[in-house]
């Protein structure tokens, strides 16, 4: 028997197009000896529309991208989950950003008891939101850099004393980031009071929350780690950006960043990061994958930045990079993300839900 995946991906985030060349990606690696692929895409407007399925690779994401004429289309999500002979075995949301990567979804997918790859609610709600998951590091007592953190009633009400929070607590240079979203959208380096201004107006247009971090001078580390209650680690991997820092034109646009894979570390520093990497998936509650990120100084120590719960996954980004090196393929990748979501299901099940 074939296992039924249905490909959840696209999303209403300004990550939307980087969820459809994860899917594209994941479509062509998938063994379709295997694999059933039930293809369901989430328009900008969050409209859900469920895809024929899919008995051939599709050749790019303008395929993917359905309309309500040839598809079906509903605004009710359950409804293309209903419980019948046709019903899906493993759910794979491939969303990146808010409504999708950050425990929405997921929650909804546990409401209808069905097996989903990767991250639950609490670990995604975390993950995404940049201030709760480095307030959970700092209690588990991860080395992290110095930050802040303001919400947008707060800076229109006070901007003055929050930019002097800032150059007292963190000085420059100091990143600006909004505290729910990836891919580097909308985070700015800052130097002086002017850019740290426009930065801050900036972040605000795409969340309600705002986080500056102290600028270090390290590398930038970075690790998979694969699994659910007995988690494993990668080998370690290091990106060099040409610019002054990692952007998202730098990650999807024009290319301008090395991956150095495996990365020139010590066996100790390595030992460091692993260590790291595997509190802080746990201290989230983590289940099936995470890329852990690392500031790496030059005295060797090792500071976590952030965990992504749905890292970019195609085949050149660098969580699937990682595991590649480490001697994992990206087709065998993704059947073992499938094999773990039915596992942690299935324990699941054992919960008791009446006494």
């Amino acid at each position: 028997m074939k296992t039924k995946i249905g490909l959840l991906y696209g999303g209403k985030s300004a990550e939307h197009k980087v969820s459809l060349q994860t899917a594209l990606a994941v479509i062509k690696a998938l063994d379709l000896e295997k694999f059933e692929i039930h293809p369901i895409y989430i328009n900008v407007e969050g409209q859900w529309i469920k895809g024929q399925q899919l008995h051939a690779p599709v050749e790019n994401v303008k395929a993917l991208e359905f309309t309500n004429e040839n598809q079906v289309a509903t605004t009710l999500a359950p409804a293309l989950f209903q419980h019948n002979q046709d019903s899906l075995d493993v759910i794979f949301p491939l969303l990146h950003g808010p409504n999708g990567e950050d425990g929405t979804v997921q929650g909804l997918l546990e409401l209808l008891n069905l097996p989903y790859v990767g991250n639950g609610v609490l670990a995604s709600a975390a993950g995404m939101d940049k201030v709760m998951m480095k307030n959970v590091f700092a209690q588990a007592g991860l080395a992290q850099v110095n930050y802040v953190a303001f919400i947008r009633t707060e800076w229109e009400k006070g901007k003055e004393s929050v930019y002097t929070k800032v150059e007292e607590e963190l000085g420059y240079p100091c990143f600006v980031k909004p505290a729910n979203l990836g891919s580097s959208v909308g985070i700015s380096k800052c130097t002086n009071r002017t850019e740290l201004e426009a930065a801050f107006v900036e972040a605000f247009q795409f969340d309600r929350k705002v986080i500056i971090e102290e600028g270090v001078v390290a590398r930038e580390i970075e690790v998979g780690i694969l699994g659910n209650d007995e988690p494993k680690c990668s080998v370690a991997g290091e990106i060099v950006p040409k610019k002054d820092f990692y952007d998202y034109k730098a990650k999807y646009e024009d290319g301008d960043t090395a991956l150095i894979i495996p990365a020139d570390v010590s066996g100790e520093e390595y030992q460091q990061i692993q260590e790291m990497a595997i509190q802080a998936f746990k201290a989230l509650d983590c289940s099936g994958l995470v890329r852990a990120d690392f500031f790496l100084t030059k005295d060797g120590k090792a500071l976590i930045n952030e965990v992504n719960t749905m890292p970019g996954f195609t085949p050149f980004s660098m969580f699937p990079l990682l595991w590649k090196h480490t001697g994992v393929e990206y087709p065998q990748l993704i059947e073992t993300l499938v094999n773990l979501a039915k596992e942690r299901h299935a324990e699941k099940q054992n919960i008791k839900y009446t006494f």
